[in-house]
């Protein structure tokens, strides 16, 4: 009864704080306003609820990343979103997962390449190498300082401050294999660093349109090998986890698929199989929310499965 009374006070003060509206096909989105980290800046967090939610019985947890375009393509900069709302309460209507719940974490704008940049990876670059890659995002105007990756403490925000609330707030299963990541783009990148790094929080992490380039280019990147040497070190153990991977060939995603052959090479190497591991080629696909949303369901049955 008190987890209850704690669980009602709780939605009710995201209800207030939900001051804009977010409309969905199905379920109902609770926005907990500016929550605040010692960690990270504060931001908007989207907790997305099945229809018919209830106290009284347990849910997985989806985590992702980029919340502010998860949900209500009217409230997105490009006028696209995920939709996951539609796409997630189609599968568990029809019973091809188990109930879940969606936390959309909002990415903090200029700051988001630096916290969804694995930190340990960026570590492995020379000075030079760091040099370079502070200018070319510059030049992009996705950074304004030298470039230095602050996604430690982005994950120690996830795993220290909002999944505590989240297990606090809601009725969740706890456990990582009942706890998931997601994103794509930058967002991919943080979702694998996750699962590597907090292998006992994260039981498997859907990696859409990874972007391993992790800057704009192909020519002279030293990033990507840095990623293939941190995978190989840190890839979390295929007995109890799993990991999914895909991209297009369009736009962005145009620079994935030479790279994403080798990360699979080294997924293949740790003994990785089709029962813990899937990358997926979308030939015509592009770099972009719709595309996404388009296959997002299958992430997802492989993630959360019933």
């Amino acid at each position: 009864m008190k987890q209850k009374i704690i669980s009602t006070i709780f939605i009710l003060i995201g209800m207030i704080s939900n001051a804009q509206e977010v409309k969905v096909t199905s379920g109902k989105v609770q926005r907990f306003a500016n929550f605040k980290s010692q960690y990270v800046d504060a931001r908007n967090v989207d907790v997305w609820l099945p229809d018919n939610y209830s106290a009284d019985e347990k849910y997985a947890v989806l985590y992702m990343h980029d919340g502010q375009m998860l949900f209500d393509p009217n409230m997105t900069w490009n006028k696209q979103a995920w939709e996951v709302d539609e796409i997630a309460g189609k599968l568990i209507a029809e019973g091809k997962t188990q109930k879940f719940i969606v936390v959309g974490i909002w990415n903090n704008g200029q700051k988001r390449h630096i916290e969804y940049y694995p930190q340990r990876a960026f570590k492995i670059l020379t000075k030079k190498e760091k040099e370079f890659i502070s200018d070319v995002l510059q030049k992009r105007n996705k950074i304004t300082e030298t470039f230095n990756p602050i996604s430690d403490n982005y994950l120690k925000f996830i795993i220290k401050e909002l999944k505590p609330f989240i297990d606090k707030t809601f009725s969740t299963k706890k456990d990582k294999n009942n706890t998931f990541i997601s994103g794509s783009s930058m967002g991919g990148l943080i979702s694998m660093y996750a699962i590597c790094e907090y292998p006992n929080v994260f039981g498997a992490a859907a990696c859409l349109s990874t972007h391993w380039t992790g800057i704009y280019q192909l020519d002279s990147n030293p990033i990507p090998e840095t990623f293939f040497m941190y995978l190989k070190k840190k890839l979390p153990n295929r007995k109890n986890h799993r990991i999914y991977f895909d991209h297009g060939d369009k736009t962005l995603d145009s620079l994935y698929p030479t790279l994403q052959k080798k990360v699979d090479s080294i997924l293949e190497s740790k003994g990785y199989t089709k029962n813990n591991w899937v990358t997926k080629y979308f030939p015509g696909e592009d770099h972009s929310e719709k595309a996404w949303h388009d296959r997002f369901a299958i992430p997802l049955e492989f993630l959360i499965k019933n």
